[in-house]
């Protein structure tokens, strides 16, 4: 495998969308517990729209003979002052299980903290549940010299 990273372009979006289902999917399936919502085209159409924007990142991963992307990270601008500065989040970021531990993850990892670094930012975030099925998920984020920085992630939702 020849691994690339690219910036994705707006006009990636419908398999960034295709991506982000397959990652809440296996999230579903893992957790037993219907999370997410999750529409093809609104997804799309938010991915486009917010890459045209500037506000969303989003790095491919490829094997350098194959055009279609089998990986990506996403990445936004935050800030908050516990973090000293603006900082990255990382919203979404998967692998194609047929992908995995081929270095594909790091790959995007180095492309994301130099991306950051870039922008000025001071750190990256990202979030992963706190249960035994991510298990796999955190170590790989503790390789990739990731510290944990806070509690769990809620959420409150209105409609």
């Amino acid at each position: 495998m020849q691994l690339r990273i690219d910036h994705a372009l707006p006009e990636d979006a419908p398999v960034i969308a295709q991506m982000v289902g397959e990652l809440l999917r296996e999230i579903m399936g893992l957790v037993g517990t219907k999370t997410f919502g999750f529409h093809q085209e609104e997804t799309e159409a938010r991915a486009r729209s917010w890459m045209m924007d500037g506000t969303y990142s989003v790095l491919l991963a490829r094997d350098g003979v194959q055009p279609e992307p089998f990986g990506f990270l996403a990445l936004y601008e935050s800030f908050a002052l516990y973090t000293e500065g603006v900082f990255g989040t990382i919203p979404e970021f998967y692998v194609r299980p047929d992908h995995r531990s081929k270095g594909a993850g790091a790959a995007l990892i180095g492309a994301a903290r130099r991306l950051a670094q870039s922008r000025g930012w001071r750190r990256i975030e990202v979030t992963t549940p706190p249960l035994p099925q991510f298990d796999r998920t955190m170590e790989f984020y503790r390789r990739e010299g990731f510290t944990v920085s806070g509690g769990r992630k809620l959420k409150l939702e209105w409609p």
